[in-house]
């Protein structure tokens, strides 16, 4: 049963380490296979307020969509070996791939759920810096490297909080 906790936080890693240094390290260069991140993505996300109707596509296009879904496929498939010895840990991140695409569609089809349900995957697109809030699904590692920005302006206002400035909490 350590497996579910082991592959939640290692699967929270994977997308901390895969967000920063694939879509956008690799994903910064044109014609790069993860280019589709921040150049579609991104630019989408930026200028529709979060929307990104490239999940309204069919997924039988080659679009941002299926290569976000071929990448976690392809990711699911390499942690096949370890289910013999390992059936939670590989259960877990298996069901945290699921939950990530669905959770990760849903932000950028439903703006306001994303706005109360993610709000710091809402400050990664944005926010002042884009290069900040790796985490989608929740969090954690953000919180723990210390790469988790809050933004003033990004956030949703609770009953009794007033917000007059628009810049970032944390600098």
């Amino acid at each position: 049963m350590i497996g579910i906790p082991l592959g939640w936080a290692y699967s929270n890693f994977g997308e901390w380490a895969l967000h920063k240094y694939v879509l956008h390290g690799l994903g910064r260069r044109r014609g790069s296979f993860w280019g589709f991140h921040w150049h579609e993505h991104h630019q989408a996300s930026r200028r529709h307020d979060m929307l990104d109707d490239q999940y309204l596509r069919s997924l039988w296009t080659w679009s941002a969509q299926t290569k976000e879904l071929l990448g976690l496929a392809v990711l699911a498939l390499a942690h096949a070996p370890l289910l013999p010895v390992a059936p939670f840990f590989v259960g877990t991140v298996w069901a945290s791939a699921v939950n990530y695409y669905r959770v990760h569609r849903r932000a950028h089809l439903d703006p306001k759920w994303a706005r109360e349900h993610l709000p710091w995957h809402c400050d990664h697109h944005l926010g002042t810096d884009q290069n900040a809030n790796w985490c989608v699904t929740h969090p954690f590692f953000d919180n723990v490297l210390g790469t988790r920005r809050e933004y003033l302006g990004v956030q949703p206002v609770h009953a009794g909080e007033r917000r007059s400035v628009a810049s970032p909490a944390h600098p």
